[in-house]
């Protein structure tokens, strides 16, 4: 009968690659999540007022306010 070979790996080593290998995707991946969004907007776009004062914020902040 052959003998088979059985890598044994330890928790602590297991868990030592798992969070490499996940930081290393992390990593790769976000230049190319931002830099998608970039190319979509025209200069037009990124240089609009993003901020609009509705309702729905000015009721945030009278809400929101601190005791004095």
């Amino acid at each position: 009968m052959k003998q088979q070979r059985q890598a044994k790996v330890g928790r602590r080593d297991f868990l030592r690659v798992m969070g490499a290998g996940a930081s290393a995707t992390v990593a790769g991946a976000g230049p190319l999540a931002g830099q998608a969004r970039a190319d979509t907007e025209t200069d037009e776009e990124k240089r609009k007022p993003r901020y609009r004062e509705t309702e729905d914020v000015k009721n945030y902040y009278r809400v929101n306010r601190y005791p004095k």
